[in-house]
């Protein structure tokens, strides 16, 4: 498999071993975002969506807390970590 990607031109986005670990953070970022936003609500137009969205990622950034990130908001986690080095 490998092999024919390389013949192809294709760089793979998996480990050698095929594991996409990278990917999880992203993976696990969209399937928040459909589970709490898109698949809640109708939106009227692309307008309306990408302002409920431009909402969605101030509330997920700024507001929302994570259990991983010792009960903070992504953004004052990051802030706390940066502020400490």
């Amino acid at each position: 498999y490998q092999r024919m990607l390389k013949a192809k031109g294709v760089r793979q986005s998996m480990s050698r071993k095929g594991n996409c670990l990278d990917n999880a953070v992203a993976e696990n970022f969209f399937g928040l975002l459909k589970s709490e936003l898109l698949y809640l609500q109708k939106f009227q137009s692309m307008q309306n969506f990408k302002q409920e969205l431009i909402d969605y990622l101030d509330y997920y950034n700024n507001r929302r807390i994570k259990a991983k990130l010792k009960g903070l908001p992504p953004a004052i986690h990051r802030q706390q970590a940066l502020s400490a080095v």
